[in-house]
């Protein structure tokens, strides 16, 4: 899964607010890279981020969205957590929808996927309870958020988690969530991994957001090896080439 941001603030510096031309390059290159889907958001999720309101984020995703619909055939997944933002998306060719609030956000949010038929990437983004076990705990909300996501209408079979490495934990959190990934197997559905260029890799590595490759690859081949179904990443070239050497490894290399 490829990373376009449509936002001014993105952490990693590659923001591309503003400028539709530029984002269905980005699409484009991310799929002729090796790129399966492309995930659009246009409003940051960054650490101390502003939010902004529906048509302030449509405004961006749009313009951008439409163009990229008319030049690549690849699955187009939207980062919203705003159900108007979403059924807009939907409508002007979206195939699926990434909560990073996990339908928490907003209540009409999982109705509107429900509606559309389409997969939705469900997160966990708040501290871990309490003193527990870390795992015990994203575990135990994710399904909370799935039994939601079913009361809602949503099938069972368009599910997808995320554990949400870098949302609510520190950076000591997030190297155990990443080490026991495999536990997530329980919860039944495919597994999302979104560690491209987080902070942890930097605190780990003492480098700056545009240097952690490295870091990344890494996280990416350790993600996979746990269990990781999709990989969400900024530099598909690289990480493409890292997830098809580690599936041959520890799945079954493709012909």
């Amino acid at each position: 899964m490829a990373i376009v941001n449509l936002t001014p603030d993105s952490f990693s510096g590659d923001g591309l607010a503003g400028d539709p031309a530029a984002a269905v390059a980005a699409a484009t290159r991310a799929v002729a890279e090796g790129a399966d889907v492309v995930d659009v958001g246009a409003e940051s999720t960054r650490p101390g981020h502003a939010a902004i309101p529906a048509d302030e984020e449509l405004a961006r995703l749009l313009p951008a969205l439409r163009a990229m619909r008319s030049e690549i055939g690849a699955p187009i997944s939207v980062d919203t957590s705003k159900a108007a933002v979403a059924e807009a998306a939907l409508a002007a060719g979206a195939d699926l929808l990434n909560d990073v609030r996990g339908l928490m956000r907003d209540p009409d949010l999982a109705a509107v996927a429900a509606r559309a038929g389409v997969p939705v990437v469900v997160m966990h983004d708040v501290e871990p309870e309490g003193r527990g076990d870390l795992l015990t705990s994203v575990l135990r909300e994710l399904s909370r958020r799935l039994d939601r996501a079913l009361a809602a209408g949503i099938d069972w079979e368009r599910l997808i988690v995320d554990p949400g490495f870098g949302f609510g934990k520190d950076w000591r959190q997030n190297l155990e969530l990443l080490r026991r990934m495999g536990e997530l197997r329980a919860l039944g559905r495919p597994i999302l991994a979104g560690t491209s260029r987080k902070s942890t890799i930097g605190r780990v590595l003492d480098l700056p957001p545009d240097d952690r490759l490295e870091g990344t690859a890494a996280t990416v081949a350790l993600a996979i090896a746990n269990g990781a179904d999709i990989v969400r990443v900024h530099d598909v070239r690289a990480m493409a080439r890292v997830a098809r050497m580690t599936d041959a490894v520890v799945r079954e290399p493709r012909a």
